[in-house]
């Protein structure tokens, strides 16, 4: 069969490695892709919000499978675009991306169906978020409505910063229309846990837990960025809480979004914030995380095309989701700068160590081949994984391949994981 996966970072660049796995698979394209995914696939200069060339390039290739990765083109609709043109496709439609695509909608959501989260208000102007904030206690949480790429939550510890921060989202538009509303939420602590989960509309099965690390700095200081690394599975993820989640978000997420008549197939992400009062939503995504599904999707024994179809054709109930018994840690690899400016262009050298390692994997995520060279081309340029029989070892491991890989301006997180130690 012939695939064409959407996008163009290292999430895309996992998941079309993990499609050239499958025997199904004859042919994989991706769009636009990068100089990593065309070792494995062909790309092609298409854009993942042009809908009309996507979708005459899968009839003309007569595509069996398109994969839509991205937040952006799923919230704008591309699966149904290719719908609509008889194209089988991967993920959910416009009407439940709204799950990842307005916080607002999916507070609401969880409002409705007593899924836990913490508590909250939805503010359509400056105004009434400024005057809330007057008898709001600190430290406070403010997020852009819409899609900001990973970067639209402020945490606020006081109320100076909270008044800016309503400012800078509503008044000076720091996140674009994705802030012209607003939540404002409670602040909670505990571990962060990502799980993402495929979805066939009525059934979901989870995949392995994981972990993101957001700031841009070790210690989870500086700037929240799309995440500098990750690792799976979270010592922290219990059965117990496994079985809660089930229960009490992951079930009725599911349940709720088809009683509100938006029917979601493809991947949810939950992230979760495991508080002394239980599990709560923090946000959902409606798509793979990237980085989550650079440690995720190695570590899975399943044919994903199987599992992709079975959402696609309501029979994920016959499906039962196995992963390796070992762990992941993956670091992402950071031009200088991200994610405010930072300059591209720079020879990458040494990426071909990583041949024939089978526990080692380098994702591609900001690059471009130019005058036969792979340069940098993005802010987060590579994510470097490694797999081990634990996460310590895989730690390990991982930052070992680290040293594997150099260019100008590189730059890394050096505590990707740490929490390991504490576990």
């Amino acid at each position: 069969m012939k695939v064409l996966v959407v996008g163009s970072g290292g999430r895309e660049h996992a998941i079309v490695r993990s499609v050239a796995k499958s025997n199904r698979v004859d042919k994989i394209y991706c769009a636009p892709g990068n100089a990593g995914i065309a070792e494995l696939a062909e790309c092609v200069d298409i854009g993942v919000m042009d809908f009309d060339k996507l979708t005459d390039f899968a009839l003309k290739e007569k595509i069996d499978l398109c994969v839509v990765a991205p937040d952006d083109p799923l919230v704008a609709g591309a699966v149904d675009a290719f719908e609509a043109k008889g194209i089988k496709s991967f993920g959910p439609r416009a009407n439940a991306a709204i799950l990842e695509g307005s916080k607002a909608f999916s507070k609401d959501l969880m409002k409705k169906y007593n899924i836990p989260t913490a508590a909250y208000e939805n503010f359509d102007n400056a105004d009434d978020a400024l005057k809330y904030l007057e008898t709001a206690k600190m430290p406070i949480v403010l997020k852009a409505d819409g899609l900001a790429l990973g970067k639209g939550v402020l945490i606020c510890n006081t109320i100076e910063e909270a008044r800016a921060g309503v400012k800078s989202i509503m008044l000076d538009k720091q996140f674009g229309n994705a802030g012209n509303r607003m939540v404002i939420e409670e602040f909670i602590t505990g571990r962060e846990v990502s799980v993402l989960s495929f979805v066939d509309g009525k059934t979901i099965r989870p995949m392995t837990s994981a972990q993101d690390h957001k700031r841009a700095l070790d210690g989870d200081r500086g700037l929240n960025t799309g995440g500098m690394g990750t690792f799976s599975p979270s010592p922290f993820y219990t059965k117990e809480i496994d079985e809660y989640c089930m229960k009490n978000i992951y079930q009725p997420t599911v349940d709720a979004m088809a009683a509100e008549g938006r029917e979601f197939k493809g991947v949810i992400f939950f992230g979760l914030m495991l508080t002394g009062d239980g599990p709560k939503v923090l946000e959902y995504n409606a798509r793979f995380g990237d980085p989550e599904a650079q440690v995720v999707l190695p570590r899975m024994n399943n044919d994903i095309i199987d599992v992709m179809e079975a959402c696609i054709d309501g029979t994920l109930d016959k499906i039962e989701l196995d992963f390796k018994d070992n762990a992941a840690v993956c670091v992402v690899l950071a031009s200088e700068g991200y994610p405010v400016k930072y300059e591209k262009g720079y020879e990458i050298k040494g990426l071909d160590t990583f041949r024939d390692k089978d526990e080692y994997f380098v994702f591609h995520a900001g690059t471009k081949l130019k005058d036969g060279k792979i340069v940098t081309n993005g802010g987060r340029v590579l994510g470097v994984t490694a797999m081990g029989p634990d996460l310590k070892k895989a730690r390990g491991n991982a930052y070992e391949a680290v040293k594997w890989i150099d260019f100008d301006n590189k730059y890394c997180r050096s505590d990707i994981g740490k929490a390991i130690d504490e576990a």
